[in-house]
């Protein structure tokens, strides 16, 4: 079956269509996954998200519209799948391991805050800035490294960071603000 063919049996309800969609579109989505998850993800985690791509196409088969692309819809599907698990996965808690076991309750209290606002901005650049600042400047990665993963060059990559720091600064400068 071509792709068309695959996506018009699905519509219908066709487990056989959904059987070749799986055996020949897993390679692809897991792809799609890795790269999205810049190949952070154990197998489990990346067969357990594959399982959820074709699950969640079997549920929306009936939405494919005439014309579409199936492995363009599924890479959109594994795409926002791997954001979805990032997100979920993210170690939100070790972000605040800078806070001074120093400083009082008050003080500590006031760092985890900050840190938290801060979060929540770079998570407001979207994709693929969140990810970027995210490995760049937590997890320390090699901005060559970063930027191959994410399929740009490192100039773009240093732009983007650059485009983004200003962002962050603006974002919380106005949050500060009464």
């Amino acid at each position: 079956m071509d792709e068309r063919a695959l996506a018009r049996g699905l519509g219908r309800g066709s487990v056989r269509a959904l059987e070749q969609a799986v055996e020949r579109y897993t390679p692809y989505v897991g792809a799609v996954i890795c790269r999205t998850l810049s190949g952070f993800v154990s197998r489990e985690d990346l067969e357990e998200i594959t399982a959820d791509v074709f699950l969640n196409l079997w549920r929306h088969a009936g939405s494919l519209r005439e014309g579409e692309g199936l492995r363009a819809y599924l890479g959109g599907i594994a795409r926002n799948a791997a954001v979805d698990f990032r997100r979920r996965q993210r170690p939100q808690e070790e972000l605040t391991e800078a806070a001074d076991p120093q400083a009082g309750p008050e003080e500590q209290a006031e760092q985890r805050e900050w840190s938290r606002r801060l979060w929540q901005a770079v998570e407001a650049l979207g994709e693929p800035d969140s990810t970027l600042f995210f490995r760049y400047y937590y997890a320390e990665d090699k901005l060559r490294d970063i930027a191959r993963e994410l399929g740009m060059s490192p100039g773009t990559a240093k732009q983007r960071l650059h485009r983004g720091r200003k962002a962050l600064r603006q974002a919380l400068m106005e949050e500060e603000l009464p």
